[in-house]
């Protein structure tokens, strides 16, 4: 591995020409709070706001090719874009129709002339697909997004730059999972001078499902959520470099637990995470005693968030977090009875949602209601009064069906 380790410090080298190392910058609230040293390495930071634009660099630097082809809703099509304007080249980036305007504004925007965008398909899949077969008619060199040895080999910088900043190998580096280019490439260069912790998003968790199988497998479901991570088959090349970390060195993380440390990192520390960008910080509530007194690096992967989802995310925080549920209250239809159930709510409870569901019955009606609280203690008492006046209820929170429909 000596021969990858001097590749990756050339690549690293050779960006110095593009842009500037991105920070690794010592996180006050985090140490103080697992009683460790803990380092974030801000690959958020980057022009592109995420680690992407180092393996398009080194792959496409070594390629002379002058059409450059990619399939990508995200960070990839962005880190590509920037690239083909740097290095003067074309590019047709495929997307799928689906892709929100502001993926596409952004990509567009780093890649001006240079690029072509084309929406094909409504799933990854197809877009793939069709970026292939362009590729291979036009003669173009394909860049995926992580499957392949120089972007592995450019992903791998970040750990150069972490030594260098650092002035040391730290003890544990913390490594959000995706496809795998990041991870084996940080691997490959540390080998076993660090101790890994290897972080997935529970609905896409490749690494995992291709450790237990012994090979690459595709999930038959992957939750979209952390979209940067969200891979549902680990590349062969990257799961090469990976298939001897043990499952002992992985987590997962639920997607909605996530939504609880991007908030956290933005309202304490201002720092705009997406969700694969916060899974290394999230990672950190399972190590606990693990890693007091150590020095940890968590790779804060990219900040490409759109604060359309903040909503969203702090939805979804809450309901874990237990202090947001939803209810389907069957309410008396008498004079009385809404005054009887506002009068059970306490100073900390507040109506987020009332809906009535069925206006016509005659004696009950269905009533949706969701409530914020601040401790999930409070849902305990409301539960214990409304059952002693007689109100009947059904807590649809964790109802994936209902909630769907109904919320």
């Amino acid at each position: 591995m000596d021969n990858f380790k001097d590749k990756a410090k050339a690549a690293e080298a050779a960006m110095r020409d593009v842009f500037p190392p991105t920070p690794l910058l010592r996180n006050d609230h985090l140490s103080g709070l697992y009683g460790a040293d803990i380092w974030l390495k801000r690959e958020d930071l980057s022009p592109v706001r995420s680690y992407k634009l180092r393996g398009a660099f080194n792959a496409m630097r070594k390629q002379d090719s002058g059409l450059f082809v990619c399939a990508s809703a995200g960070n990839h099509a962005q880190g590509v874009a920037y690239m083909c304007r740097q290095f003067g080249v074309k590019g047709v980036i495929f997307m799928p129709v689906t892709t929100p305007a502001q993926k596409i504004q952004k990509t567009r925007m780093f890649g001006e002339d240079q690029i072509e965008i084309r929406l094909v398909g409504d799933y990854f899949d197809d877009c793939l697909a069709a970026a292939q077969a362009y590729c291979a008619e036009a003669g173009g060199h394909f860049l995926s997004p992580f499957d392949d040895d120089d972007v592995i080999e450019g992903q791998a910088s970040v750990a150069v730059e972490i030594e260098a900043q650092l002035g040391r190998v730290p003890d544990q580096l913390v490594i959000p999972v995706g496809g795998g280019g990041l991870s084996s490439g940080v691997l490959s260069y540390f080998e076993n001078q660090v101790q890994y912790t290897f972080v997935e998003p529970q609905g896409g968790a490749c690494l995992r499902a291709a450790l237990q199988a012994r090979r690459p497998v595709a999930l038959t479901h992957v939750d979209t959520f952390a979209d940067g991570a969200a891979v549902a088959k680990i590349g062969q090349k990257t799961f090469d470099r990976l298939k001897g970390v043990g499952l002992a060195n992985t987590l997962t993380i639920p997607e909605d637990r996530l939504c609880t440390s991007m908030l956290e990192m933005l309202n304490v520390e201002g720092i705009v995470l997406e969700p694969a960008g916060a899974l290394s910080i999230d990672a950190l509530k399972d190590m606990g005693q693990a890693i007091r007194g150590r020095t940890v690096v968590c790779i804060t992967s990219g900040g490409n968030f759109d604060f359309e989802r903040l909503p969203e995310v702090k939805e979804r925080a809450q309901r874990y977090s237990g202090i947001k549920k939803y209810l389907i209250v069957r309410m008396p239809q008498r004079p009385g009875a809404l005054k009887d159930f506002l009068g059970i709510l306490g100073p900390e409870d507040d109506i987020a949602r009332f809906e009535y569901l069925k206006k016509s019955a005659r004696n009950f009606g269905s009533v949706l209601i969701g409530i914020e609280t601040h401790s999930p203690d409070n849902f305990e008492r409301l539960f214990q009064q409304m059952t002693a006046l007689g109100f009947t209820y059904q807590d649809i929170t964790e109802d994936e069906i209902l909630a769907q429909f109904l919320i």
